[in-house]
């Protein structure tokens, strides 16, 4: 935990233009990748607090919210003049929490509660990384 910290804290601090945009598009984007994880992937134990949700999530959920991010994403990029920024945020966000829930379901053969936890930390984690390598400008 004290090294995604660390790498959180890192990447945040060379990234100088837009950090605010980047703050919320990250934090929503590893909240649809642990959603995603749920609906996608088997839970490992036979009881537990993740359990409740992923017997209630549905697909088509998933692919609501994964809609309604690119389009609010959309609409604060026209708004904002800053349709390449935009792209650049759901892309990097939908690669990033897609691929730390697939990573960690080959590496476990399911997820749990922690799991879904680890998710959104290593994707947040991830996104600011790449951000922080390609710089935030168009």
């Amino acid at each position: 935990a004290i090294a995604i910290l660390f790498l959180k804290i890192a990447a945040l601090a060379t990234i100088s233009d837009r950090r605010f945009w980047i703050l919320i598009a990250a934090s929503a984007w590893g909240r649809w990748g642990q959603l995603r994880a749920i609906a996608a992937y088997p839970y490992l134990k036979p009881a537990g607090k993740g359990k409740f949700h992923r017997d209630h999530v549905r697909s088509w959920q998933i692919w609501l919210v994964f809609l309604l991010m690119l389009a609010v994403s959309c609409a604060i990029g026209i708004a904002g003049g800053q349709i390449a920024l935009a792209a650049k945020v759901s892309g990097i966000g939908a690669v990033s929490s897609w691929s730390v829930g697939a990573w960690l379901y080959h590496k476990l053969g399911g997820h749990t509660g922690d799991t879904y936890g680890a998710i959104v930390e290593w994707s947040e984690a991830l996104f600011f990384l790449t951000f922080a390598a390609l710089g935030t400008s168009n």
